[in-house]
């Protein structure tokens, strides 16, 4: 079994099996609106609604997201369970997929760019938007000749220290930019916690790559009747998911809408950086 470095792990402790007399989950210490230590992400919430269905107590692993998150807490039997994770990401086995969302465009209310939900609008050919480096809608300013002008935010980040969205939308504040892209989740949320609040926008394309995605419940490979049980949980309790989703500002599309295709590198819970 693999081990976390001393420094990783303080004070946790590797179990020798898959838990059976609590759930597991793995998270981010500091990561919201999708998790955090204080429990106060959508994703806490739905974790706590899944252990009580399995009337279980919550146990979490606490692990920055990014690059060897998996293999240090799915993969080496620490955990049993991530929350949310790109249901087209390969490195895990998935539940059925319990919502999907889409970029947004966030604009200053009553400004001129509210409402617009296609990059091609004519609305935002002057206009300099905030972009977090990396993500899909890249490739599309890239397209359409928008990308010099727009300024960029990391994505690679340790959310404990940084949180790149944050800073893109003090900016837009601010007037330094005139708009910002982000994933759905990320967006939305932070976008109704701002004073005055912003304006998070769907954003629609029929090019690739979309800008929808689905995500689901990740696990290791091979946990069959794992997998069932969470499936039929989802389908049970699929209304509670939502409203907890949306009470958080994501902004859900049709599971059934979303392509399925490999998930773009910031989709949640992937083998990369923290989603921004």
């Amino acid at each position: 079994m693999a081990l976390l470095s001393a420094g990783q792990a303080a004070g946790q402790t590797s179990p020798d099996l898959v838990s059976r007399n609590r759930l597991r989950v793995c998270a981010s210490p500091a990561d919201l609106p999708f998790s955090n230590k204080a429990k106060q992400g959508f994703e806490n919430k739905i974790a706590e609604l899944v252990a009580e269905e399995l009337q279980l107590p919550l146990h979490y692993f606490w692990m920055p997201s990014g690059p060897g998150f998996v293999r240090n807490t799915l993969l080496s039997d620490m955990c049993d369970l991530v929350i949310g994770y790109a249901s087209e990401a390969d490195l895990v086995d998935h539940s059925n997929p319990y919502y999907a969302s889409t970029y947004v465009l966030v604009t200053r209310k009553g400004g001129k760019l509210e409402g617009v939900d296609h990059l091609e609008d004519p609305r935002l050919k002057d206009a300099k938007l905030g972009i977090i480096a990396g993500t899909p809608p890249v490739d599309h300013l890239m397209g359409l000749g928008m990308l010099d002008r727009a300024k960029s935010y990391s994505l690679v980040v340790d959310r404990r220290f940084a949180s790149p969205a944050e800073d893109a939308l003090h900016d837009l504040e601010t007037g330094e930019t005139d708009a910002v892209i982000l994933w759905g989740p990320i967006g939305g949320y932070f976008a109704q916690k701002a004073s005055p609040p912003l304006i998070a926008t769907a954003l629609h394309t029929d090019k690739r790559p979309p800008f929808v995605f689905r995500v689901a419940f990740g696990m290791r490979a091979g946990e069959t009747e794992w997998k069932h049980k969470l499936n039929d949980i989802i389908r049970k309790r699929q209304k509670d998911i939502d409203t907890i989703l949306t009470s958080y500002g994501v902004p859900l599309a049709p599971v059934e809408a979303a392509p399925i295709q490999r998930a773009p590198n910031d989709a949640p819970r992937s083998e990369r950086s923290d989603p921004q």
